[in-house]
């Protein structure tokens, strides 16, 4: 059975080409929407798909939707329902990303107050695989600048805020790199166009702090407990400049996306040696192992979504 391609929208599960919007939607001129990316693993051996954090996920995406003043009629334990029937109904296996999306929904474009604007919920699943498309990043310092929680708080997934990323993403492209290292307005390593970033330093895992407008990513999350969980490192969260990331011996970015890829280059500077450190092997490996449902004691992380069998 091949699968099929369904999305949730507008309060139904319907075919993905009938889940359109009008180009009067408040959420499409101007940003107003929370977006989070989920992945779902694909385990050839046990024939099942295990998606990573999915509580966690929501529960985020709700935060960001209180922020915008969305009341969405779902909640986390729907939203969770909602994201495993549809990965049924569609019935891949294989590697997918989730892409729930809470907006403005309301049609109209001339209207900046968020308390009267209504809102809605859709979500769809595709088929993923490598976002990076290399093991080992060669990096930039982008021109473009972290905006801080005084201007467009940064702790949510909000479609507006992408325009940052997309921004510096681009700048690197072009000039020859495969991403973008973002720092803030007060100098401060931020993260990357779109994953948080850690450096190993003299035996300690260490990566920017909440308030130098990071995203509080999941997956970070995950590796910081894996890191003093597995490999016993001690894990900092502090302030990091470009001359640090210039002298540590290795780092990586992390997110639902990118997983965890390395960094072995920044702004033509070999990290470390220019190779793939033996932390971020290490991590990488055992993160991996998580996330793909092989790992007993992770398991309370990864929620099954086997495909129905059809129907006899």
């Amino acid at each position: 059975m091949s699968p099929t391609s369904y999305a949730f929208f507008e309060g139904d599960f319907v075919p993905m080409e009938e889940a359109k919007v009008g180009i009067d939607t408040h959420a499409l001129h101007y940003g107003t929407g929370v977006f989070e990316g989920i992945r779902g693993n694909w385990n050839a051996e046990k024939e099942a798909l295990y998606v990573f954090r999915l509580r966690e996920h929501y529960e985020r995406l709700t935060q960001g939707c209180r922020l915008l003043m969305m009341d969405i009629p779902y909640s986390v334990d729907d939203l969770c329902d909602i994201t495993i029937e549809l990965i049924r109904r569609c019935g891949y296996k294989q590697d997918i990303y989730i892409r729930p999306l809470a907006y403005k929904s309301a049609r109209l474009i001339a209207n900046l107050k968020l308390h009267e604007l209504e809102s809605d919920f859709c979500l769809m699943t595709i088929p993923f695989g490598d976002y990076l498309e290399t093991d080992a990043l060669r990096c930039c310092t982008s021109t473009w600048r972290r905006p801080d929680d005084r201007s467009i708080p940064p702790h949510f997934k909000m479609t507006g805020v992408y325009i940052n990323s997309i921004l510096a993403k681009t700048e690197a492209v072009l000039a020859g790199f495969d991403e973008a290292i973002l720092l803030n307005s007060d100098d401060h390593v931020s993260e990357g166009a779109g994953e948080n970033l850690f450096m190993v330093l003299d035996g300690k895992l260490i990566t920017p702090p909440l308030g130098d407008g990071i995203l509080p990513g999941i997956t970070r999350s995950t590796i910081m407990e894996v890191a003093r969980e597995e490999l016993r490192l001690e894990v900092v969260e502090s302030h990091i400049s470009r001359t640090e990331l210039y002298i540590a011996d290795e780092c990586f970015l992390t997110g639902t996306a990118a997983h965890l890829t390395p960094m072995v280059e920044l702004d033509n500077r070999k990290i470390g040696d220019g190779s793939v450190g033996p932390i971020s092997k290490a991590l990488r490996e055992i993160y991996f192992e998580i996330v793909g449902g092989n790992n007993p004691k992770y398991m309370h992380w990864c929620t099954p979504a086997v495909p129905k069998a059809p129907a006899s």
